[in-house]
C-alpha cells in the first residue's frame, strides 16, 4: 500500500483528481461556481493558489500550504483535512442535486511536490493548458474555468497573479509560454498523472 504524505506548511503542492471511475464532477455552470465557492471557504485560508483548472471530471490546483502564522482560520486543522473538507462539502451539495449517494472523488485525493522552478513553471502552463489538451478548445483564453484569464487581468482575485507572473518574467512571457506546442509527456511523468 502506498503511503500518502501530508500536506507540509510552508511547501508548494500540484493537487489534483478526478471523479470516481472518471465520472462527471461538473454538469453545469453552478458546478463550478459553488465548487469554487467551497474553495475560498475551504482552502482560502490555508493556502496561497498560483494556478488551477477545473474540467468536467478532474481538476488541478497548483498551491502553497501557507505557514501557522498565515493560516486565517481560527482552528487549524491539517491541510490535507481542509482539502477533504472542501470535497466533503462538495459532494454534498452535488449529491442533493442530482439525487445520488457516496463517494464522488477518488480517494486519497493526488498531490506532487514542486520545488523546482522549472517544474513550477511547466505546471502551470500544464495545468492552463489542460482543456487545450484535452481538445476542448484551442487556447486557454478561450476557457472560463482556469485561472488563465485571472492570470492576465486586472480583476481582483485571490491568485497570486504577480508572483506568477513573476515567475514568467513578465506578461508577453507568461502568455508566450502557454502559446508553446509541446508535449506534456515529461509534465506528466514527472507528476506521475
Amino acid at each position: 500500500m502506498k503511503i500518502i504524505q501530508p500536506l507540509e506548511i510552508g511547501k508548494y503542492y500540484h493537487i489534483y483528481n478526478r471523479g470516481i471511475n472518471s465520472d462527471i464532477l461538473f454538469k453545469e455552470s453552478s458546478n463550478y461556481e459553488h465548487f469554487l465557492r467551497l474553495y475560498d471557504t475551504h482552502i482560502d485560508p490555508i493556502a496561497e493558489t498560483f494556478a488551477w483548472c477545473l474540467m468536467k471530471n478532474h481538476f488541478h490546483f497548483l498551491v502553497r500550504i501557507k505557514d501557522n502564522e498565515e493560516i486565517t482560520t481560527e482552528k487549524k486543522i491539517p491541510p490535507s483535512q481542509s482539502f477533504s473538507n472542501l470535497f466533503n462539502a462538495y459532494t454534498k451539495a452535488f449529491n442533493k442535486s442530482y439525487n445520488r449517494h457516496g463517494a464522488l472523488f477518488e480517494r486519497p485525493f493526488k498531490r506532487k511536490e514542486i520545488n523546482y522552478d522549472n517544474y513550477f513553471q511547466n505546471t502551470i502552463v500544464y495545468i492552463h493548458n489542460n482543456p487545450v489538451n484535452h481538445t476542448i478548445c484551442e487556447h486557454p483564453l478561450e476557457y472560463p474555468w482556469s485561472s488563465y484569464i485571472s492570470s492576465i487581468s486586472d480583476k481582483p482575485t485571490n491568485l497570486q497573479r504577480k508572483e506568477v507572473i513573476k515567475i514568467f518574467g513578465d506578461i508577453d512571457n507568461f502568455k508566450y509560454a502557454h502559446q508553446l506546442k509541446r508535449s506534456d509527456s515529461s509534465i506528466e511523468t514527472f507528476l506521475g498523472i
